[in-house]
């Protein structure tokens, strides 16, 4: 992969990943806009581990309380709250896991990288996003969060395995019409990207070890430690908007896009 293709693989991965407007879908739409092949899962999942590092540093605190959960677990103390955090998180991940095994055993997940997928999932999850975020209260803060609610917003994250739909967006609409404020609602989904980002990067580990393809490791690497800087950025600035906005911009773009891409497939 050339330098320029691979540079900018990382600054769109690393900006669309916490915004609510897919990066896997831009990442699969970037080789046919710079006419290059596509560069395939590996170095997709490279770049989501990069952004990985983005939301366990900008997080840290919570990080933090997860790695006491562990611990807490482990010692068969269930009760405390980083235990519960543990918990919760561990259980909203299950879904994702599952339909992500599932999808890559009978390689369906090559057949939905397509424009019309993409077109069709931005526009209507772009839309579930805005009624989401406009008919939901904002009443629930993070250390409300159950067993119930974290079960809904990790079936909603294993939509999200669809091109186009966007992780971060299923589960923000999925927590803001469950009652989260926003920003909670941003924190939540940002935290459910660690397990399964972390599980996509163990996968993409032992496919690169099989293959014993070290110059794509390198190239993953390479990508992933560029997408890191570009995610802490997007990920602070966000943070900090949704104190004072909405997430109409988002939708906007995402429903301006998913047109656009709709005639483009069409016609």
């Amino acid at each position: 992969m050339n330098t320029l293709h691979l540079l900018l693989l990382a600054i769109v991965q690393g900006i669309t990943e916490f915004l609510p407007v897919s990066s896997s879908g831009h990442l699969i739409l970037l080789p046919q806009l710079l006419g290059v092949e596509d560069q395939g899962l590996m170095l997709d999942v490279a770049v989501h581990v990069g952004t990985l590092g983005a939301v366990m540093l900008y997080f840290w605190r919570d990080m933090a309380k997860l790695i006491i959960g562990l611990g807490h677990v482990v010692t068969g103390r269930f009760s405390t709250p980083q235990a519960r955090l543990f918990l919760l998180l561990s259980f909203a991940t299950i879904p994702v896991v599952i339909a992500g095994l599932a999808l890559k055993q009978t390689g369906t997940m090559e057949a939905l990288r397509s424009m019309k997928v993409i077109g069709w999932t931005m526009l209507i999850f772009g839309i579930a996003l805005y009624v989401a975020d406009r008919k939901g209260p904002e009443a629930k803060q993070a250390a409300a969060w159950s067993w119930k609610d974290a079960l809904l917003m990790g079936l909603a994250q294993a939509i999200a395995l669809i091109p186009g739909t966007s992780r971060s967006g299923i589960t923000i609409t999925a927590a803001r019409a469950l009652g989260y404020t926003r920003t909670e609602s941003a924190r939540l989904s940002m935290l459910m990207s660690v397990p399964t980002i972390m599980a996509s990067g163990l996968l993409l580990g032992v496919d690169v070890a099989k293959a014993g393809d070290w110059s794509l490791l390198k190239e993953a690497s390479i990508a992933a430690a560029l997408a890191f800087f570009a995610a802490l950025l997007a990920l602070t600035l966000m943070m900090r908007l949704l104190k004072s906005t909405s997430f109409t911009p988002y939708v906007l773009y995402r429903i301006a896009l998913g047109i656009l891409l709709l005639w483009f497939a069409y016609s």
